[in-house]
């Protein structure tokens, strides 16, 4: 079946489709490319329940036979994602008003040991050990919105010398195993590479994280600026003439060495209420272990929250970002908080797990057309995002019953 076939017994999205597709999918050099291209995207913002290539042909108008094309689609054509990514940060850049760039982790469980990247991992949350692929997202943050614009997948163990299975896998050559520090300043080294994309600060949740120094001192060989939330245990210098080694939350006990600044709040029952902030007087190193490049003499400024009602745990964040008021810096580090909602909304509505096949590419391909329909929904949908009424779905043909639901996917805030 063509992809003109399939595309003819698709609803109509509106005026603001086929410039999107023009826009984002300006790479692909095949129309037929482009058009099951356009399918694949509609199917993901309109099909409900999981978004496979059978369940999408079965559920929507598309005939049956589509579920071939969409198939070959996402696992076997060579298009490449990096442009089409790319595209899509620079939309999103100019038609929304960008505060901040942050980056989310998302733990997939898996069965078998064959999709790319799979291993067993102690998950953090629970104790447990999980089969699981681990990939990281980078997003970009307007207001309260986030968007998805790139994704890596965290490859290692017998991902990195296993050559037959990664031969099955289809890893090139020149993925390596990586660190996720080391994603994430990959992800600050390619924004940066492109003058179409704005310099922001980078929000990151950093309180679990193995190599906060390697983080910190790629982001400022990249001159970016940071808010990063760390652990109570972060160890910082501090002192002019001798450096002293201190933890955050020790630092922050000494109450001659802190100012305190008094926020306003709202209780979830609407109230008002005094939120107190400390910040310390003086700026901050980082201890340079190995080859820690510029952390350690770069000055951070750190800021405590303490838990207006005392039940939770004080918060700790070290920015560069000194010369903004306190406020201001609270206000970017809600910015991890509206990523990690919109991967939840990727993962329920817009089939983030969905990706049933082993190959890297293909988990790339759907990864990056999950993320397509949730900016394009987001900025070009109903208001809110909601979805863009469609033509009811014919009634599905008999067929096999549907697969068991992937396992839900854990959303980590922390990279460790």
């Amino acid at each position: 079946m063509s992809s003109s076939e399939v595309r003819a017994g698709v609803p109509g999205d509106g005026a603001h489709m086929q410039p999107f597709m023009d826009e984002v999918f300006r790479a692909f050099g095949r129309s037929e490319q482009r058009r099951w291209a356009q399918t694949y995207l509609w199917a993901l913002i309109h099909v409900s329940g999981r978004k496979t290539p059978r369940r999408i042909a079965l559920a929507s108008p598309l005939p049956s036979a589509a579920a071939r094309g969409l198939h070959q689609f996402v696992n076997v054509s060579p298009w490449d994602w990096v442009p089409v990514r790319r595209r899509l940060a620079r939309l999103v850049a100019a038609r929304t008003t960008p505060l901040a760039w942050t980056v989310t982790e998302l733990i997939i469980p898996k069965r078998g040991e064959h999709s790319a990247g799979v291993h067993r991992r102690v998950d953090t949350a629970t104790g447990r050990t999980v089969n699981c692929q681990r990939a990281l997202g980078l997003f970009l943050v307007s207001g309260t919105q986030s968007y998805p614009v790139d994704w890596s997948l965290v490859l290692g163990g017998a991902w990195e010398s296993d050559r037959e299975r990664r031969r099955r896998a289809r890893i090139p050559g020149t993925e390596r195993a990586r660190t996720a520090a080391d994603h994430v300043v990959r992800f600050a080294a390619e924004v940066t590479a492109q003058p179409q994309l704005p310099r922001l600060p980078w929000v990151l949740d950093l309180t679990r994280c193995e190599d906060v120094a390697g983080v910190l001192a790629g982001l400022a060989r990249l001159r970016a600026d940071v808010v990063c939330e760390v652990s109570a245990e972060q160890q910082v210098l501090t002192g002019q003439h001798a450096a002293v080694v201190s933890t955050v939350s020790a630092l922050m006990e000494v109450r001659h060495a802190r100012q305190t600044h008094v926020l306003r709040g709202q209780t979830p029952d609407g109230r008002v209420r005094a939120v107190p902030v400390h910040t310390h007087a003086g700026a901050v190193g980082l201890p340079r272990p190995g080859n820690a490049g510029d952390a350690g003499s770069r000055p951070y400024r750190a800021v405590e929250r303490p838990d207006p009602d005392g039940r939770q745990p004080a918060r700790y964040w070290l920015t560069t970002l000194a010369g903004r008021r306190v406020e201001e810096n609270l206000r970017l580090a809600r910015s991890h908080a509206a990523a990690l909602s919109a991967t939840a909304t990727l993962v329920q509505r817009f089939g983030l797990l969905d990706f049933e096949g082993r190959s890297f590419p293909g988990w790339h391909h759907h990864m990056t057309m999950a993320s397509a329909a949730h900016v394009y929904q987001h900025l070009f949908g109903a208001p809110g995002g909601t979805a863009v009424p469609a033509d009811p779905p014919r009634a599905p043909t008999a067929g096999p019953p549907d697969p068991p639901h992937a396992p839900v996917a854990a959303l980590t805030s922390a990279l460790n």
